[in-house]
């Protein structure tokens, strides 16, 4: 703790290791913390896509989420799921996913936004949620689930779940999403989710993911439509953006829609080749954009 308090005074970011003991096991996470004082920042948490880990996905954004925190000065965790992945209440496929059936990630990162807040003095109304992929799904289960914890959420590659459609949020949660229509793993028009040869159940297209969050937060079901303009000519994607607003309690919902785009993160990393994951959109930064939501809303 000398050598953090150390690097902070120093004006140099920090990132540690963490550990929090939940439901009998040691939960991990890496946490990264603005130089000087980090009390009433606020907090966002990122979470890794199945098979990844606390550290996997800042590398497959290209290092955009440890860059946007820092730039702004928030404070960003990168949580450990069990088996390498999130109990998003999808139906569970493999065997490892099986394995964390029991897991109770909700409550987990609950416990996590607490241990954060109170330790670090961040701001409890600021808190924000984003993921890819399974991560994604987890962090749309969250806002579900837990509400009250948090401010709004940024979702990339992972639309709404059949399996918990019927949910519905104690409050209004600003939510932000990025799917791509050539997505080979989640459907962007909807259907059944296949990894590896292994059913994750049933999502709705994008556009009914959008209208589904808008009818949650009380937004009209009419969205405003806009063509981003082409700043990647040669990368073959384009970006549109349907918004609904406004919403009850001053919320939004946004859909990002990347023309083009697979199963990436915006001006990412291309971690996968294309014929397993599809392209990479270079239009925006997607790290960017969300920070840029997030940055409206409070709870």
């Amino acid at each position: 703790m000398r050598f953090m308090s150390l690097l902070c005074l120093l004006g140099t970011a920090w990132a540690a290791p963490g550990v929090l003991p939940f439901q009998g096991r040691d939960r991990t996470f890496t946490l990264h913390l603005p130089p000087g004082e980090a009390a009433g920042r606020p907090l966002v948490v990122a979470l890794h896509g199945g098979g990844g880990d606390a550290d996997g996905l800042d590398r497959v954004a290209g290092g955009q989420l440890t860059r946007e925190a820092a730039r702004r000065r928030w404070a960003l965790v990168f949580p450990d799921g069990v088996e390498k992945g999130w109990n998003d209440g999808r139906p569970l496929g493999s065997r490892r996913d099986r394995r964390r059936a029991g897991v109770d990630d909700v409550g987990f990162l609950s416990a996590l936004v607490e241990h954060l807040v109170r330790t670090h003095g961040l701001d409890a109304r600021r808190v924000y949620f984003t993921g890819m992929s399974n991560g994604g799904f987890m962090s749309q289960r969250f806002a579900l689930d837990r509400a009250e914890q948090v401010a709004a959420i940024g979702v990339v590659v992972a639309n709404v779940a059949e399996a918990w459609a019927d949910r519905r949020p104690a409050r209004p949660v600003p939510a932000m999403f990025l799917l791509g229509t050539e997505d080979p793993l989640i459907p962007y028009g909807g259907g059944e989710v296949r990894v590896l040869g292994t059913g994750r159940g049933q999502v709705r297209s994008a556009a009914a993911t959008a209208a589904h969050w808008a009818r949650l937060d009380g937004c009209p079901a009419e969205a405003t439509h806009a063509n981003l303009p082409d700043r990647a000519p040669r990368d073959d994607t384009s970006v549109a953006i349907d918004r609904h607003g406004p919403c009850a309690e001053g919320a939004a919902v946004e859909l990002w829609t990347v023309r083009g785009g697979g199963h990436t993160w915006p001006l990412g990393q291309q971690y996968l080749p294309r014929a397993v994951i599809g392209r990479v959109s270079r239009e925006v930064d997607g790290a960017a954009v969300l920070f840029d939501f997030f940055a409206r809303f409070s709870r």
